[in-house]
């Protein structure tokens, strides 16, 4: 399969990323992709060096004619997310990713494909191993766990960059400049209940919410699109008057995805369990309908098992639960007073974890705007310590803020304009780009975030487009070309 993705133009680019995803890369277990990368340096015989924290810097001197000219950081980051669907057999640990052809798209089979950040990096790879391009010296920082706390980035100290311009490479829109982006903060709950021994003639049933699009929390949560937490939370909650008992949750799996799939076991009276389906069928139609148009693929499961149930919460700690799901908002908080339709602060319930006398619910909450980001965080807080669960708010990292007076975003939108006949779109995002955090070590460096066209990043269904790397490419080269003299 990689050899049909290696003859793709430009293929310098392509090679690069088929030889990176051939290495395993998820968050917090990029041991192989930082010594695949510091070992590229090294053999182009660059000076490579890993910082305190393991990030990867690579620098190279201008080409000809272009010492003179600003030293430019190009950045990503070597992390992936890691999602697969449920019924595809793969082992991220040990496997590189499958990737394919579909049209106009490389996609993955049944996992994330990793284009975001990895089309990004690839490029940086082809910059440093090229003998003919023209640059000035070139400062390719290479950072780790952007996708779960961005620890690369906070952890980067000053004085290992002397570049005063960085152009991040991890925006998902080809006709997009990005100037400025979210801050975000981890809310966690914890909470305890009482396992209590079943009383009476109860049967097993398990219920599986699936088939849900995802996707990332920042750019994709203004769509609409179902949370398998929230839908698993109304179905139980909407059938709670059967008096059935919880035996266990299992929803989402990374706090910066939109969860797809949430899984749960209980215990309905044997008595009362036509009636319980009856209600269950109700709510399902009625969630179906409502979800039809952005979450086609929905399916709402329904299994009786013939295991025997022998622990369950006890029922004020689940309705105590259902009410504080039910409470904690998701999605939407603000849209920016000031940007049109962008989202300035929201937050994703993205995993719900009930089992063996523990609750666990992990939310990512976004900001633009510090106060805002705060005053969801405080909001959430107070929803789960009412319900008396232990709160933590941690990996806060800050946003970026926005500067239309930026002489390299002026340079860039000239070039686009010649380049492609039409504006490009200057804009902020709602996702947490890495320019804000090393914007506090490096406060003087002129920021710009941009790249190819992606779609579902953070789920299985991501791919980028074929022509968009193409378009990304040549503008990277151009700019490249084109950066001013010190």
């Amino acid at each position: 399969m990689s050899s049909e993705i290696r003859n793709l133009e430009p293929k310098v680019v392509w090679n690069h990323f088929a030889d990176l995803n051939a290495v395993p890369r998820g968050s917090k277990k990029e041991e192989k992709v930082i010594q695949f990368m510091f070992n590229f340096g090294k053999k182009l015989g660059l000076e490579t060096v890993l910082d305190a924290v393991q990030n990867v810097i690579i620098k190279k001197p201008a080409s000809p004619g272009m010492e003179n000219c600003k030293t430019v950081v190009l950045q990503s980051h070597l992390d992936m997310v890691h999602q697969k669907n449920n019924d595809t057999v793969f082992d991220f640990d040990k496997e590189g990713i499958k990737m394919h052809i579909n049209g106009d798209w490389v996609t993955a089979d049944g996992t994330t494909l990793g284009a975001d950040n990895g089309v990004g990096v690839a490029s940086i790879m082809a910059i440093l191993e090229s003998k003919d391009i023209a640059h000035p010296a070139i400062e390719a920082l290479f950072t780790i766990d952007e996708e779960t706390g961005m620890t690369g980035a906070k952890g980067l100290e000053g004085g290992y960059l002397s570049g005063e311009i960085l152009l991040n490479l991890d925006t998902e829109d080809d006709q997009e400049i990005d100037i400025g982006c979210a801050g975000g903060i981890d809310v966690t709950a914890i909470g305890t209940y009482l396992q209590e021994d079943i009383v009476g003639k109860y049967k097993k049933v398990s219920l599986q919410v699936k088939g849900l699009n995802g996707g990332h929390s920042g750019m994709d949560i203004h769509k609409g699109l179902g949370n398998a937490n929230k839908i698993m939370n109304r179905l139980l909650y909407e059938t709670f008057d059967f008096d059935i008992k919880l035996v266990s949750i299992h929803g989402g799996s990374l706090r910066n995805a939109i969860p797809r799939e949430s899984n749960a076991v209980i215990a309905v009276p044997e008595n009362k369990l036509k009636l319980f389906k009856e209600k269950l069928d109700k709510a399902t139609e009625a969630i179906l309908k409502e979800f039809k148009t952005v979450d086609g693929g929905l399916q709402i499961l329904y299994n009786e098992r013939d295991e025997k149930v022998i622990k369950v919460m006890d029922t004020h700690s689940y309705i105590t639960l259902l009410k504080t799901i039910y409470t904690a908002h998701n999605g939407v908080y603000r849209m920016s007073p000031d940007i049109s339709d962008l989202v300035e602060t929201s937050n994703n319930i993205a995993k719900v974890t009930v089992e063996s006398g523990e609750i666990k619910i992990e939310c990512l909450t976004r900001s633009a705007v510090e106060s805002s980001k705060m005053d969801l965080a405080n909001a959430l807080r107070s929803a789960f310590e009412l319900a008396k669960y232990e709160v933590t708010l941690s990996g806060s990292y800050p946003g970026w803020q926005p500067n239309p007076s930026s002489p390299i975003l002026k340079s860039m939108t000239h070039i686009y304009s010649d380049m492609f006949g039409n504006e490009p779109n200057v804009v902020a995002c709602h996702a947490g780009l890495e320019c804000g955090i090393l914007g506090t070590n490096y406060p003087k460096m002129d920021m710009i975030s941009f790249g190819p066209t992606i779609q579902g990043a953070h789920s299985p269904d991501e791919r980028v487009n074929i022509e968009s790397v193409q378009k990304f490419w040549k503008y990277l080269l151009e700019i490249l070309k084109n950066i001013p003299q010190k």
